[in-house]
């Protein structure tokens, strides 16, 4: 080998051995990201006195913060929420834990952002998506506390627009849809409980639910071109008939904003965010805070793998600048939020509709939204039977309920309000056994998600010392 090989064969050597200590640094770099991160500091709480907002996340001291729970259960409530980061379901998540208004436990694993490695904190912002449903729910019930609509009033004395509704029925011999007349008007009650019929674009073949996609909904103007929209279109089933899954919360939406003069963002910072101290709650993050969004995450069918998105995406195949103000504020999906934000809305809930000394609602209200409203024919049909529901569990007003859980060997309380949203977020308020706890994650079209909620629920009960 002559001079001139020999240093390129060493200039070879030297750019391999960069290029794997690099490697090497990123990997190290990656596994720290993952890691729990905890902080070892006391967080002392008094009744529903809860959360100081701290970024980073607390850990409980077990002798004083975790009475009536196993240290080693909650230990391995700890492990399998930090596992679900180590097997890739999810790049970061944040859970926690309440009992009796105070904190037991709580961690963050993972990072935020790929590409700054931002780990998981408590001040982490998520999109909720179908987690803003209960919260709607509780505006809706502040203007029914003030006698501004009754549960069997027809939707049309708040949404005139809806004159008109029909119902889409099988397509013809040529292909086009065909359509009847509704047998009557649905009711506020329906619309709080997803049986009015509305459609909401579901991928199910079904005729409503196609042409509600076809309709471009989320591009409308304001709230009333949103409105209209929704009352040129069919309905999936004639009211009363069927418990579907549908833009009825958005609807309450438009009449909250009617209702109230103000518009619904507006009304819920003034009457809810702001009472109960939920800061990074709402439509619009501002500029200052969006590095504390964190990223979203869809899922390739091919290989399983998870697919970071742009920045701004909102989940559904298209962008929304959190920044910016939306044309139309989602009742039904379009909120953000923090972890112990959405436990101090859990927290009022299950406290009948108090927390920390400022009322939102009255505990009749709470108590009213807390029981089964779907009858046992709705409850059986095939929308509702796959959600669940059934002898054992219910849907009432914004909420799901456990009517009778042991009866189907689930181990929450009776009367426990659950829901979730699109990015598998997910929460529970279990009065029976004063038991709050939220998990915040976002992955889209996870095939893992529902082992995961079950998993939690399971571990939590097998720690609680009865």
């Amino acid at each position: 080998m002559n001079a001139k090989e020999a240093k390129e064969a060493k200039e070879a050597k030297e750019a391999k051995e960069a290029k794997e200590a690099k490697e090497a640094k990123e990997a190290k770099e990656a596994k720290e990201a993952m890691e729990v991160r905890r902080v070892d500091v006391l967080r002392a709480f008094v009744g529903t006195a809860l959360f100081g907002g701290a970024s980073a996340c607390a850990t409980r001291d077990d002798a004083e913060h975790s009475a009536g729970f196993a240290a080693d259960g909650l230990h391995a409530l700890d492990a399998e929420m930090a596992a679900v980061v180590a097997r890739g379901e999810v790049r970061g998540i944040t859970t926690l834990l309440l009992h009796n208004g105070r904190e037991v436990a709580s961690q963050c694993v993972g990072e935020r952002n790929a590409v700054t490695r931002a780990p998981m904190t408590r001040d982490t912002i998520f999109r909720i998506y179908s987690m803003s449903k209960p919260i709607t729910a509780v505006a809706m019930m502040m203007l029914y506390e003030q006698g501004r609509w009754r549960l069997d009033d027809p939707i049309t004395d708040y949404l005139p627009e809806m004159h008109a509704l029909r119902v889409a029925r099988t397509a013809d011999a040529d292909g086009a849809p065909m359509f009847e007349g509704v047998n009557r008007t649905p009711t506020m009650r329906e619309l709080m409980t997803h049986t009015a019929g509305f459609a909401y674009g579901m991928p199910d073949g079904r005729i409503a639910n196609t042409l509600f996609r076809r309709a471009n909904i989320p591009g409308s103007a304001d709230m009333d071109d949103f409105v209209r929209r929704v009352a040129a279109l069919p309905l999936l089933e004639q009211p009363g008939v069927e418990w579907v899954y549908s833009v009825a919360v958005d609807l309450q939406g438009a009449i909250i904003q009617r209702l109230s003069g103000q518009a619904l963002g507006a009304y819920m910072r003034d009457r809810i965010f702001a009472p109960l101290g939920m800061r990074d709650t709402g439509f619009v993050v501002p500029a200052q805070d969006l590095d504390r969004v964190a990223d979203i995450y869809d899922t390739d069918h091919q290989t399983g793998a998870l697919i970071r998105t742009s920045p701004q995406a909102n989940g559904f195949g298209s962008s929304q600048d959190y920044s910016q103000q939306p044309h139309v504020e989602s009742g039904g999906g379009g909120l953000v939020s923090t972890i112990d934000d959405y436990a101090r809305f859990a927290q009022m809930i299950l406290n009948g509709g108090v927390f920390d000394g400022v009322r939102i609602l009255r505990a009749e209200t709470v108590a009213l939204m807390s029981v089964n409203h779907l009858d046992a024919a709705v409850l059986n049909n095939s929308d509702a039977a796959g959600r669940g529901f059934g002898p054992s569990r219910g849907f009432g007003l914004g909420f799901m309920v456990e009517t009778y859980p042991q009866s189907a060997g689930r181990p929450e309380g009776r009367g426990t309000l659950s829901w979730t949203g699109a990015a598998g977020t997910w929460f529970w308020a279990d009065p029976a056994n004063k038991i709050v706890f939220v998990g915040m994650v976002q992955r889209m079209d996870d095939p893992t998600r529902h082992a995961r909620y079950l998993a939690s629920r399971r571990l939590v009960y097998a720690a609680l010392a009865q």
